[in-house]
């Protein structure tokens, strides 16, 4: 079993910055993969960002030049995120591809943490 704590989350103005972090803990052997994924009012959950254990990151169009992603030596992924908008307003989760045996990539969530930025 993996678990994914998230901090970071609050209220903002446009404009502002925000730090979240995930920190995973359980029983894995490796981390293959990890994001930040966002459901705003009303929308579907959407990528964010990601980064591969390699440090290969990938971002939506909307985040690209203001988001960045990245991963500590431990088992932390963080998210900076820059210049906010009020349409970046959504719950933030993390997410893990967890390597938990051999043979197998198990995927995890985190709960959520809300973000919002008001104008």
């Amino acid at each position: 079993q993996v678990h994914l704590v998230e901090s970071g989350g609050g209220l903002v103005r446009a404009g502002g910055s925000l730090r979240l972090s995930c920190a995973a803990s359980g029983s894995f052997f490796g981390i293959v993969s990890m994001a930040w994924y966002r459901q705003g009012p009303g929308k579907q959950r959407e990528l964010v960002a990601s980064i591969l254990s390699g440090g290969l990151t990938n971002y939506a169009d909307s985040v690209k030049g203001r988001f960045t992603i990245s991963r500590d030596s431990g088992n932390t992924v963080n998210l900076q995120m820059a210049s906010l908008k009020p349409e970046d307003t959504a719950v933030y989760y993390c997410n893990g591809a967890f390597r938990t045996s051999i043979l197998l990539v198990t995927d995890y969530w985190g709960q959520g943490t809300q973000v919002t930025v008001s104008s």
